[in-house]
């Protein structure tokens, strides 16, 4: 039986980014960041071994956040994260 190995580096070409659609509110471009940034670090720490939402810390995302290059999360993203490990399963 063959094993996939779990890499985290990135993939060679990097996808190319579509804008956001215009006219939209403030508040529905702040919370669609918000999700991709919580998606991002919800990956990378299932990538790491993180499968429950008790052993992410908030000081665990944030440590992640820095190691994959992205600013530190805020409280809310830092639950955001939680809740889709939590749905996940």
């Amino acid at each position: 039986m063959a094993v996939a190995a779990v890499t985290t580096e990135p993939p060679h070409k990097p996808l190319r980014k579509k804008p956001l659609p215009a006219g939209r509110p403030r508040e529905w471009y702040v919370t669609h960041n918000r999700r991709l940034k919580a998606m991002r670090l919800t990956i990378a720490l299932l990538d790491t071994g993180v499968y429950y939402p008790s052993t992410a810390t908030n000081d665990k995302i944030r440590t992640i956040a820095e190691r994959i290059g992205i600013h530190p999360p805020s409280d809310t993203t830092c639950r955001m994260v939680r809740a889709l490990i939590r749905y996940g399963r």
